[in-house]
Protein backbone atom coordinates (compact mmCIF):
# COMPACT_ATOMS: atom_id res chain seq x y z
CA UNK A 1 0.00 0.00 0.00
CA UNK A 2 0.77 3.92 -0.21
CA UNK A 3 1.93 5.13 2.69
CA UNK A 4 1.16 9.27 3.50
CA UNK A 5 2.54 11.79 5.63
CA UNK A 6 -0.14 13.42 8.15
CA UNK A 7 0.21 17.29 8.07
CA UNK A 8 -1.11 17.48 11.64
CA UNK A 9 1.14 15.13 13.47
CA UNK A 10 3.79 14.23 11.15
CA UNK A 11 3.14 10.62 11.27
CA UNK A 12 3.68 7.94 8.14
CA UNK A 13 0.33 5.88 7.66
CA UNK A 14 -1.31 4.17 5.18
CA UNK A 15 -3.32 6.35 2.88
CA UNK A 16 -6.56 4.05 3.62
CA UNK A 17 -6.40 4.95 7.50
CA UNK A 18 -6.10 9.46 6.51
CA UNK A 19 -8.22 12.05 5.72
CA UNK A 20 -7.91 13.44 2.03
CA UNK A 21 -8.14 17.01 1.53
CA UNK A 22 -7.77 18.05 -2.00
CA UNK A 23 -7.78 21.38 -3.99
CA UNK A 24 -9.26 20.07 -7.51
CA UNK A 25 -6.87 21.02 -10.86
CA UNK A 26 -10.32 21.74 -12.60
CA UNK A 27 -11.98 24.37 -10.37
CA UNK A 28 -9.26 25.18 -7.71
CA UNK A 29 -12.18 24.22 -5.05
CA UNK A 30 -10.75 22.66 -1.82
CA UNK A 31 -13.33 19.43 -0.76
CA UNK A 32 -12.80 16.22 1.14
CA UNK A 33 -11.62 13.66 -1.00
CA UNK A 34 -13.65 10.38 -0.03
CA UNK A 35 -13.36 8.79 -3.46
CA UNK A 36 -9.55 9.13 -4.07
CA UNK A 37 -10.80 10.02 -8.54
CA UNK A 38 -10.37 13.56 -8.01
CA UNK A 39 -6.76 14.97 -8.73
CA UNK A 40 -5.03 17.84 -7.90
CA UNK A 41 -2.63 18.82 -4.77
CA UNK A 42 -3.65 16.94 -1.78
CA UNK A 43 -2.77 16.72 2.12
CA UNK A 44 -3.34 13.73 4.95
CA UNK A 45 -5.17 13.74 8.13
CA UNK A 46 -5.53 11.74 10.87
CA UNK A 47 -8.74 10.69 11.75
CA UNK A 48 -8.09 12.16 14.72
CA UNK A 49 -9.34 15.59 16.55
CA UNK A 50 -6.03 17.20 18.08
CA UNK A 51 -4.12 16.26 14.56
CA UNK A 52 -6.82 18.51 12.36
CA UNK A 53 -7.11 20.55 15.06
CA UNK A 54 -3.45 21.12 14.71
CA UNK A 55 -2.89 21.25 11.16
CA UNK A 56 -5.50 24.12 11.50
CA UNK A 57 -3.95 25.90 13.92
CA UNK A 58 -0.71 26.11 12.25
CA UNK A 59 -2.17 26.51 8.38
CA UNK A 60 -0.64 23.62 7.31
CA UNK A 61 -3.55 22.81 5.24
CA UNK A 62 -3.62 26.24 3.15
CA UNK A 63 0.09 26.15 2.45
CA UNK A 64 0.22 22.89 1.19
CA UNK A 65 -2.38 23.60 -0.75
CA UNK A 66 -0.89 26.45 -1.88
CA UNK A 67 -4.26 28.11 -0.97
CA UNK A 68 -6.63 29.33 1.96
CA UNK A 69 -9.33 26.92 3.61
CA UNK A 70 -12.99 28.04 3.36
CA UNK A 71 -14.51 28.01 6.79
CA UNK A 72 -17.58 26.01 6.04
CA UNK A 73 -14.57 22.91 5.66
CA UNK A 74 -12.90 23.44 8.27
CA UNK A 75 -15.99 23.31 10.43
CA UNK A 76 -17.11 19.85 8.75
CA UNK A 77 -13.20 18.48 9.34
CA UNK A 78 -13.55 19.50 13.05
CA UNK A 79 -17.36 17.87 13.26
CA UNK A 80 -17.41 15.03 10.74
CA UNK A 81 -14.44 13.36 12.18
Amino acid sequence: MVDRKCVGCGQIKNRDELIKVTKENTHGDVIINHSNKIFGRSVYLCYNKSCIEAALKKNRIAKALKTSIPEDLKGRLLNEF
